[in-house]
């Protein structure tokens, strides 16, 4: 099994980049058949999302816009709670069908501020799409396209990252404690 060590922890593979590529093009047909006809706007937040924001976009064949903003809530391997803007929305949100694109559902906390804050603008639809989601979050999150429930282990990998290090690697990689 592969491993490597980044920083002070340990990581093993854990989710190849095919499988990654499976569960996308998975969700890239029920977007299309769901947004094909809708213009959608696609926020991506990141960093984190930037991966599988460009892999899961490159498979949809139909018009959109696409806008990103850069929020964090994390320090570390640890949420603060907290939301910090680094840049934001700058598309006019109202009576747009708007999906929100993220990396993954750890505590909930990013992603349920930003989502509260966009209803507050009045989107005609709000959706949401992550590729990895885990059990428990502090912050229950409906999530309209999930590419995978992963366990409840620290990951990096695929855009998740640990102090700023490992968002390049295309696998999936967990701790082993």
């Amino acid at each position: 099994m592969k491993k490597l060590i980044l920083l002070n922890k340990e990581f093993h593979l854990y989710i190849t980049h095919e499988q990654i590529k499976a569960e996308i093009d998975k969700l890239a047909k029920r977007i299309t058949y769901d947004l094909s006809d809708k213009l959608p706007l696609f926020i991506s937040l990141l960093n984190g999302a930037f991966m599988f924001t460009s892999d899961l976009l490159k498979r949809l064949d139909f018009d959109c816009n696409i806008s990103f903003v850069k929020i964090s809530s994390y320090e570390g391997s640890q949420s603060t709670g907290k939301l910090n803007y680094y840049f934001g929305l700058n598309e006019k949100i109202k009576g747009r069908n708007v999906v929100v694109i993220d990396d993954i559902v750890d505590t909930g906390t990013t992603l349920f501020y930003f989502l509260e804050e966009l209803k507050a603008l009045h989107p005609s639809e709000l959706k949401v799409a992550v590729m990895f989601s885990k059990p428990d979050a502090i912050y229950p999150i409906h999530v309209d396209y999930l590419g995978m429930n992963i366990e409840k282990k620290f990951v990096i990998g695929y855009g998740l990252d640990y102090n700023g290090l490992g968002r390049n690697y295309k696998d999936l990689y967990k701790t082993t404690n």
